[in-house]
């Protein structure tokens, strides 16, 4: 979509090459969407996951991701919404207990999860993510998806926990 005249909005084209990070800041409080595309120029090159990182609210303040999937087919993949294993990484007041809803562009819920089942760990070390601690309360889950059409990932706070949380998107292979 076209920025209005005079906006104060921004946007970035670059060509990357590895992983990076991208930092938003601002002199005022408000919410903010950052979209990262893969414009498919590099053919053998492709985006291999997105993650956001933000305060979790309740209500219309939770964490929402929003991606889609271009092509045909389907795709596999990881998500997670982690938030007491971000401690380890000097987050001061993660998300005690995250949940992660997935949702179809029609609304539709496709997957849930609380907390995450041991059994992903060799799918996290498999696509370089950063392990979990075993019985922690973060949320994973593998999903299968249709190409053609977006999706949303929402975090929430199971019984309204509020706290810094990461949602996390993986493409498997």
């Amino acid at each position: 979509f076209a920025f209005p005249p005079g906006s104060k909005d921004a946007a970035l084209e670059a060509i990357l090459s590895g992983a990076h990070t991208l930092h938003t800041t601002s002199t005022t409080s408000g919410l903010v969407v950052v979209e990262g595309y893969d414009s498919g120029i590099n053919a053998s090159a492709r985006l291999t996951n997105i993650s956001a990182r933000s305060q979790v609210g309740t209500g219309e303040n939770i964490l929402i991701a929003g991606f889609n999937l271009a092509g045909s087919g389907t795709l596999r993949l990881l998500v997670r919404a982690v938030g007491p294993t971000l401690s380890t990484f000097g987050v001061v007041a993660p998300l005690a207990d995250p949940r992660l809803e997935i949702f179809s562009s029609t609304g539709a819920k496709v997957a849930e999860a609380d907390n995450w089942d041991a059994s992903l760990a060799t799918t996290f070390s498999t696509i370089g993510a950063f392990a979990l601690p075993a019985g922690s309360k973060d949320a994973a889950t593998v999903i299968t998806l249709n190409a053609g059409t977006g999706y949303t990932v929402q975090v929430s706070g199971v019984n309204g926990g509020t706290g810094e949380a990461l949602v996390e998107v993986y493409a498997l292979r």
